[in-house]
């Protein structure tokens, strides 16, 4: 039988190489994103490949459009299998420099987003007695580094958002991970907001990292599939975090020092 797999934030970055992933695995992709063009060039270079999917234009910030798309879908009879949310915006700079505005923003977004449709598709899922959630995070929620302003604090919400439903979920058969990659090549800082000195080093960092979506896509389906999880989809940043969660005091340190060296 073949699964439905519904991305957010899947007309560009990662959300486009999990949709284009998933399709090459046999699901039925729903390639949900905020630009409408976006989201029907993926699903055409889907259907191209010989996959399938159906392209949706929403807004997740906005209940409605939740509303919207488990009402199309269900005129349809199409069960949701998997729920990725993907979608999120970037931020960076000094946490208190962030006017309210700002903090608002990534939280209707980052969090909130997320929150919306869970609070959407998990009692179907929960009716079923199966289905699973994959939430993006990012290494910012777990690394405690600096000038990650209220881009940090957010992701470090979902993490603790995610552990909430996995301990609550689970046991009725819906399955939780939560993802935490670190950098590389997307178009999240189209929407940055923060300093631009914040803005050049991730641009920067992006250019050099060595994996692609298209990599941290394939590694976070894998370890979602085997049911880790907090996946951590890059070796450097795994090491980073047993050394915060075995050294605390160290990791601190050496942060310190790598901080110091990139801002020099």
């Amino acid at each position: 039988m073949t699964k439905t797999v519904l991305i957010t934030g899947a007309g560009s970055g990662l959300g486009a190489a999990f949709a284009q992933r998933y399709a090459s695995l046999g699901s039925y992709v729903v390639v949900a994103d905020v630009n409408a063009v976006r989201a029907e060039e993926i699903r055409v270079q889907i259907c191209a490949h010989g996959g399938q999917a159906m392209a949706v234009a929403m807004d997740i910030t906005r209940d409605e459009d939740w509303e919207g798309l488990f009402q199309t879908l269900s005129a349809q009879n199409i069960q949701v299998d998997t729920l990725i949310n993907n979608a999120g915006v970037a931020s960076g700079g000094p946490t208190l420099a962030a006017d309210i505005d700002e903090w608002q923003w990534m939280l209707d977004v980052n969090l909130l987003g997320m929150v919306r449709g869970c609070r959407r598709f998990v009692p179907d899922m929960l009716a079923r007695g199966q289905g699973q959630i994959i939430n993006i995070a990012s290494f910012a929620g777990l690394a405690g580094a600096p000038g990650l302003g209220s881009y940090g604090v957010t992701k470090a919400a979902v993490v603790a958002f995610s552990e909430s439903l996995r301990a609550e979920l689970e046991p009725h058969g819906v399955r939780v991970s939560v993802a935490c990659p670190a950098f590389f090549k997307t178009r999240l800082l189209d929407s940055f907001r923060g300093t631009p000195r914040m803005l050049k080093t991730a641009a920067k960092l992006m250019e050099e990292a060595k994996q692609t979506a298209d990599d941290i896509a394939a590694a976070i389906q894998r370890s979602a599939e085997q049911g880790e999880f907090l996946i951590i989809p890059t070796a450097t940043e795994r090491r980073r975090w047993w050394w915060k969660r075995h050294f605390p005091n160290v990791y601190f340190t050496q942060m310190k020092k790598l901080i110091s060296r990139r801002t020099a």
